[in-house]
């Protein structure tokens, strides 16, 4: 990880991030100085704010898949399409 090695023993994918983060907390006067650059590191190193952005694409796309089936459904019966929200 902070070695610099990766996986296949060339430069890790994140080492650049550790660099600019390690160099920021060596300089900084607070470690808050440096939150962003830990914010890139670690969301090189787990992706977290990328799996949550593809878990919401993929709840909107199911909700749309929904609504139209059920739209589809409703004008199949001849009944009118009645929004549930208030």
């Amino acid at each position: 990880m902070a070695s610099g090695w990766g996986i296949n023993g060339n430069k890790g994918r994140c080492y650049d991030f550790w660099l600019d983060f390690s160099e920021c907390m060596s300089r900084c006067r607070q470690p808050s100085d440096c939150g962003l650059l830990r914010e890139d590191y670690l969301e090189c190193l787990h992706h977290s704010k990328e799996f949550q952005r593809r878990n919401r694409i993929y709840k909107e796309e199911q909700r749309q898949i929904r609504a139209a089936a059920r739209k589809a459904k409703e004008e199949a019966e001849g009944a009118p399409a009645v929004s549930a929200k208030h």
